[in-house]
């Protein structure tokens, strides 16, 4: 009888302490949850005052309350934003962040491989730390140099002047982040490339290429909008309107006593239009390879 009593007991702590893990699952964090709706209500009241005010006309935007849709909304705005040369400055833009993205990209990729699968020999090592020194180097820091140099190299008022320097920044986070991803494959299947006759430069493209596609696109998304949103370099190197990229453009909408907000925002979200669809495209490839990290 007391055995059988024992054993019960036993049973029944053993299904209290089951039952407590679940029950501590089942709370609802209130608090987390409560933060994440305020931080929504912060991120998405600035994009909800940017769309609103775009449809609002100039000469009644300080008169009417900034958070209410206009009652009479109207696309003068859009139609002025179009008709100040926003191809051109779209176009700009897309030239000098194709430009950059696709050669950094590229060359970050080779140069990970390279640093990864070369051994670990002094020249690697010592190119692999000056890769890590260059982001150490804010882009505020290399400014006189930088403008010093496409002076000497009579490449001022072009897009090439934003494209080189734009590629020179973009490569060292590119390839710290592509050589932890190219680690991360297994040794085997570069040893089994290797037992088949591949060379090194297909085993790049055909191995290493598609295992880290993840990562691929999302240094590219990363390296384009930092370079579509890029005013610092276009703002100290080119000079003539019709080489202004689309952050540049928007002091076009700005006069000498006041600022056409309305236009200014229409521009902003005209700015924004490709940005979004990048996204749309690329959402699950840039989700997994934000992930990987935490996954393996």
């Amino acid at each position: 009888m007391t055995t059988t009593l024992t054993k019960a007991r036993r049973q029944e702590d053993t299904t209290r302490r089951e039952r407590r893990p679940r029950r501590a699952a089942r709370r609802r964090n209130w608090f987390g949850g409560l933060t994440g709706w305020l931080w929504l209500v912060v991120v998405a009241l600035p994009l909800y005052w940017t769309l609103i005010t775009s449809f609002k006309q100039q000469s009644t935007y300080y008169a009417s309350n900034p958070l209410v849709p206009s009652g009479d909304p109207t696309l003068d705005n859009y139609r002025l934003v179009l008709e100040s040369d926003f191809v051109g400055y779209f176009v700009n833009s897309v030239v000098v962040t194709v430009g950059a993205v696709v050669p950094a990209v590229a060359f970050s990729f080779m140069a990970a491989y390279a640093i990864v699968r070369g051994g670990r020999t002094r020249y690697l090592r010592t190119v692999n730390g000056l890769f890590l020194m260059g982001l150490a180097i804010p882009l505020q820091a290399t400014v006189i140099p930088l403008y010093l140099i496409i002076i000497r190299l009579h490449l001022y008022d072009s897009l090439l002047a934003l494209v080189l320097p734009s590629i020179a920044f973009a490569i060292p986070l590119s390839v710290l982040v592509l050589a932890n991803f190219i680690r991360d494959v297994p040794k085997e299947l570069f040893d089994s490339m290797r037992v088949d006759g591949a060379t090194e430069w297909a085993t790049l493209w055909r191995l290493a290429a598609p295992l880290t596609r993840p990562a691929i696109l999302t240094v590219t998304i990363f390296n384009a909008l930092s370079i579509w949103n890029g005013f610092l370099l276009p703002l100290i190197l080119t000079q003539s309107p019709d080489k202004r990229t689309l952050p540049l453009a928007l002091w076009t909408f700005q006069g000498q006593y006041g600022v056409n907000v309305p236009a200014v925002l229409a521009a902003v979200v005209l700015t924004t239009l490709p940005i979004l669809i990048l996204y749309a495209f690329g959402r699950r490839q840039l989700l997994s390879g934000l992930t990987a990290g935490f996954s393996r």
